[in-house]
C-alpha cells in the first residue's frame, strides 16, 4: 500500500468514527431537548439514524473487545453485541405486547423481517462485493464453521414447531437460549481464528492499553444507551407514519426497523469482502442468523411474561404463522446451500430471487406457496 492509499484510509476510517458518532449523538442532543415532541418523520428519521450510528460503534467496540479479553467470552460477546440493536426493538414491541395484543404482529414482523433480511439480501451483497473488487465467483467457508450451520440447522427445525402450536411460550424460551449458550460453550473450545481488526478499529488497536480500554468501553456505553432511548420512539414513529401514509403498519416494522439495525452489519461484512476476506463477511453474517434465530426469538416470549406479570404465550394469528413459517423455509434452504460450504452465483441469485419475490407477489398464497416450495 501507497503512502497516499495508506493516508486515504486513515482518513476515511476517522471520518467513518467521526458519522457513526454524529449519528447517536445527534438523538441525544435531540431526546434532552423535545422530550418526545416531534413531527412523525423526524420522530422516526432521527431516532433511526441514531440506532443505525449505534449499531457500527457496537460492532467496531466487539472487535476491539477481542485484543482485551479470552477468546471464548469475546465469541459469546460478539453475539450478544451482534443482536443488541435488533434485540432493543424488538424487545420494545414485546413488551407492549403484553398491554396491547396488536403489539405482537409488529414483534413477529420485525424478527422475521431481520431474519430474511440477513439472508436473502445480506449474503448476496458480500458475494457481489467479493466479485466488482476481485471477481471472485465463489465463497468458501472454512471447516470450523460448520458448528454454524449445524446450529442454524437445529434451530430451524424448530422454529417449524412454532407456526403447528401458533405460540410464542417460556418453553420456546428455554429451548432457543439453551441452544444459544450451547454454541457459545462450543464456540469457544473450538480454535476459531478471528479475522482480522478493519476500519476504525484497525486504527484504535494501535493505542496504549489503558487509553484503548477507555475507547473499547465507551463504544459500548455510548451506543447502549442511545438504542435505549431510541427504540420507542423510534418503533412508535415508524407505526405513526405507517398510518398517516396508508401504508400497512406491518410491513414498515418488518422492513425499515430491521434496515436501520442491520445495514451497519452488512457494512462490516462487505467491508471484509473488500479486503479479500469473504469467508470473515458471510461467515460473520451466518452467526449472526444463528443468534437472531435462537436468542432473539427466545427472548420475546419471556419480555411478553415479564411486561404482563404472568406465563402465558404470545399468541400467533396466521398472518404471523405464515411470516415464520417463511422465515423458517428461507433458513433451510440456506442451509441446503451451505452444505458443500461454498456460496457462488448460483446460489446467491436463488436466495436474491426468492427475497425480492415477495414483494413482488405480496399474497399469503404466494407466501405459503414460497413456504413450501
Amino acid at each position: 500500500m501507497t503512502l497516499r492509499s495508506s493516508s486515504r484510509a486513515l482518513l476515511r476510517d476517522y471520518l467513518l468514527l467521526a458519522a457513526a458518532l454524529a449519528l447517536a449523538g445527534q438523538w441525544i442532543a435531540v431526546h434532552a431537548v423535545a422530550h418526545g415532541h416531534l413531527d412523525p418523520v423526524w420522530g422516526t428519521i432521527l431516532p433511526g439514524l441514531a440506532i443505525f450510528g449505534s449499531a457500527a460503534l457496537l460492532s467496531w467496540g466487539a472487535e476491539l473487545a477481542q485484543l482485551e479479553i479470552s477468546q471464548s467470552l469475546a465469541i459469546a460477546f460478539l453475539a450478544l453485541v451482534a443482536v443488541l440493536p435488533e434485540y432493543a426493538v424488538d424487545m420494545y414491541l414485546a413488551w407492549q405486547a403484553a398491554k396491547d395484543p396488536a403489539y405482537t404482529a409488529y414483534a413477529a414482523a420485525n424478527m422475521t423481517g431481520s431474519n430474511r433480511l440477513l439472508i436473502g439480501l445480506g449474503w448476496s451483497a458480500v458475494l457481489v462485493a467479493y466479485w466488482l473488487r476481485f471477481r471472485g465467483r465463489a465463497i468458501v467457508l472454512k471447516p470450523a464453521q460448520r458448528l454454524e450451520i449445524f446450529t442454524l440447522f437445529l434451530a430451524t427445525c424448530y422454529a417449524f414447531l412454532i407456526p403447528l402450536k401458533r405460540t410464542l411460550s417460556l418453553v420456546d424460551t428455554v429451548c432457543l437460549i439453551g441452544l444459544f449458550i450451547a454454541y457459545i460453550r462450543l464456540a469457544g473450545r473450538s480454535h476459531v481464528e478471528e479475522p482480522g481488526l478493519a476500519g476504525p478499529p484497525e486504527r484504535l488497536a494501535v493505542l496504549p492499553r489503558a487509553p484503548r480500554r477507555v475507547v473499547t468501553a465507551l463504544l459500548f456505553l455510548i451506543p447502549a444507551y442511545v438504542i435505549f432511548i431510541s427504540a420507542e420512539p423510534f418503533a412508535n414513529g415508524l407505526l405513526a407514519n405507517a398510518r398517516r401514509l396508508g401504508i400497512e403498519e406491518f410491513i414498515l416494522i418488518q422492513w425499515v426497523a430491521p434496515l436501520a439495525s442491520e445495514s451497519p452489519e452488512f457494512i462490516v461484512a462487505i467491508i471484509f469482502a473488500l479486503r479479500n476476506n469473504p469467508t470473515a463477511g458471510l461467515g460473520t453474517l451466518v452467526s449472526s442468523k444463528v443468534n437472531q434465530w435462537t436468542l432473539l426469538i427466545g427472548m420475546l416470549p419471556l419480555v411478553y411474561s415479564i411486561s404482563g406479570g404472568h406465563l402465558q404465550p404470545m399468541m400467533l394469528d396466521g398472518r404471523q404463522v405464515e411470516e415464520i413459517f417463511l422465515t423458517a423455509a428461507q433458513s433451510l434452504l440456506a442451509l441446503v446451500v451451505l452444505a458443500n460450504l461454498t456460496f457462488g452465483w448460483g446460489e446467491a441469485v436463488l436466495l436474491l430471487g426468492l427475497f425480492l419475490l415477495q414483494f413482488v407477489f405480496p399474497t399469503p398464497q404466494v407466501r405459503t406457496w414460497l413456504g413450501v416450495g
